[in-house]
């Protein structure tokens, strides 16, 4: 029984992907983008947000001002639009680039009542007007003509306008830790709290930093930096963990929550990718660290992922001073981790976290926001288009090219067509379980979702073959890894000898492609990544067998 068992794994999901059939589902992921944009420029722009069962816009929520959930990220500036730039241009369509740039230009402001999260505003916006940027000026336009005519750096200066708007919330916090959100017009609000969770105020490195380097004004990364050290600084000295929210004029630890999903996902990711981009030393140390002390105190299962005994590996959930366990819930963003032990690496472990979130997925065709592991069932059962498994799936399968992730993406493009298309557009799944739906399209499906899927199945695409090296930020927009990002302008702030840029580029080649990197071997290509028997083990854990 177990050999005939083993063998059903094999038979769906290993051998040879038929390349007609990737080019269907290339087109597939494209299809589903573009119905997705043009709903939103038919029915939604100029305003935020489209509402895919109703077929209109959204903006902030004026008359509730304490509708988070809206409000952080809407910020009355074409969001969905500004999101979805440098997706136009990945799928080479540079005559829709070149008009919804040109509309960026002439119709966006930042001078705007509206009090927005300062990380959802960086990563949402910033990132995107200047990853937009990048594309336009790069003189080898590896995406076909995605040149506008007379550009004159307009998407830097609507950037740079939008950064200045954000500086207040660096401004007046004894700790140096930002405060979570930022009037437009008028500043820090003055009913503001001091706390703020440390995904939100450390995850701002990479765009700071990215304009800092293209204005040649450090203003921008110092503060981001310091906000990071200050963090940092914080840390347990007994564990090395860090807790999730934080008092930003006291530096008590409010949430004492150390995990990897949400209030801390992209801090750590920025720690690593800020290195990949701008090649600081203190920032490798401080993820070389930080990873080593989420193996010791958040990992629980066996040791090796693809032998021996013992429950599959997980990341859970402690207590930051003590690594006790705080609760049996994972979540979604956690999806994000498996991608980001790729980029260090460490692909094996990523190999079975990642096959976990696949077996969550499989059971309910989304992932809950929250899955408690020990009960079986969503703790929180809504699914809004997020894209930490479709994002995972492509790094791994760009790390191993093995055909068992091409089948998981055909499997996750298969459930969005079937469980959250609407009339127009993509909506947020309400209830997992029950397939009911959310009148909302997050601008993340345009941005990350849906440029992950179709990246999967375009192998042909520049990001892989243009000889350029790319990095996508935590918002997915891309960004080319470029010399003029690793030297610095201010040796005040990042002092460094003359030979460190020499040894930076060797030390992130050691980084990368030492024994550090634990490849899988050429002769498990073509098997399943994860055992057969373990693929069952985790079937089993998450109630699917």
């Amino acid at each position: 029984g177990a050999a005939a068992g083993g063998d059903e794994y094999e038979r769906r999901y290993s051998g040879a992907f038929p390349p007609q059939l990737r080019a269907r589902l290339r087109d597939a992921a494209r299809g589903m983008f573009v119905f997705g944009y043009d709903s939103y420029m038919e029915h939604a722009f100029p305003r935020d947000e489209l509402d895919p069962l109703h077929c209109r816009g959204r903006g902030p929520d004026r008359r509730d001002p304490s509708n988070l959930n809206i409000n952080d990220v809407l910020g009355n500036y074409s969001l969905t639009l500004i999101d979805a730039l440098d997706t136009l241009a990945v799928m080479g369509n540079s005559s829709e680039f070149q008009k919804a740039v040109k509309l960026v230009i002439d119709t966006v402001s930042f001078d705007k009542d509206s009090t927005v999260q300062v990380f959802e505003a960086t990563i949402r916006v910033l990132g995107s007007l200047l990853s937009a940027h990048i594309i336009i000026t790069d003189t080898k336009q590896p995406f076909g003509d995605m040149t506008i005519k007379d550009y004159d750096n307009e998407l830097l200066h609507l950037a740079h306008d939008l950064a200045v708007r954000l500086l207040p919330a660096f401004e007046n916090t004894k700790t140096g830790i930002p405060y979570p959100r930022v009037n437009l017009k008028k500043g820090v609000p003055p009913d503001s709290h001091n706390e703020t969770c440390t995904a939100g105020a450390g995850s701002l490195l990479v765009e700071f930093g990215i304009l800092s380097r293209l204005l040649g004004d450090s203003t921008f990364e110092w503060v981001a930096r310091r906000a990071v050290k200050a963090l940092w600084s914080l840390r347990s000295n007994h564990t090395g963990l860090l807790g999730n929210v934080v008092n930003i004029q006291t530096g008590h630890w409010v949430g004492k929550q150390s995990g990897l999903g949400a209030g801390s996902d992209s801090f750590y990711e920025y720690l690593l990718k800020s290195y990949i981009l701008f090649g600081e030393k203190e920032d490798l140390d401080m993820f070389n660290s930080a990873y080593q002390n989420i193996q010791n105190h958040l990992r629980r299962g066996r040791e090796a992922c693809n032998e021996g005994e013992g429950d599959p590996p997980l990341y859970v959930n402690v207590n930051m001073y003590t690594g006790q366990l705080m609760n049996t819930w994972i979540d979604s963003l956690q999806a994000f981790f498996p991608g980001l032990q790729v980029l260090i690496g460490d692909v094996e472990d990523a190999i079975c976290l990642h096959a976990f979130y696949y077996a969550i997925w499989k059971r309910y065709g989304a992932l809950p926001e929250r899955y408690n592991w020990q009960l079986q069932a969503p703790d929180v059962p809504f699914y809004p288009l997020r894209p930490e498994l479709v994002e995972s799936t492509y790094l791994l399968y760009q790390a191993t090219k093995n055909p068992f992730y091409l089948h998981v993406g055909m499997d996750i493009l298969q459930s969005l067509e079937k469980y959250t298309k609407a009339k127009c557009g993509y909506a947020t799944l309400h209830h997992v379980v029950e397939k009911t739906k959310e009148d909302r399209m997050e601008s993340f499906f345009l941005s990350e979702t849906c440029k992950y899927l179709y990246l999967l199945f375009d192998e042909e695409n520049p990001v892989h073959r243009s000889g350029n090296k790319f990095m996508f930020t935590t918002e997915g927009h891309v960004v080319s890894v470029d010399e003029r990002f690793r030297s610095s302008l201010w040796e005040d702030i990042l002092p460094a000898g003359e030979d460190s840029l020499k040894a930076k580029a060797s030390e992130l080649k050691a980084a990368n492609f030492s024994s550090n990197c634990n490849r899988v071997p050429d002769e498990r290509r073509y098997l399943l990544p994860l055992k057969s028997n373990y693929m069952r083990q985790i079937d089993r854990m998450v109630g699917l067998i």
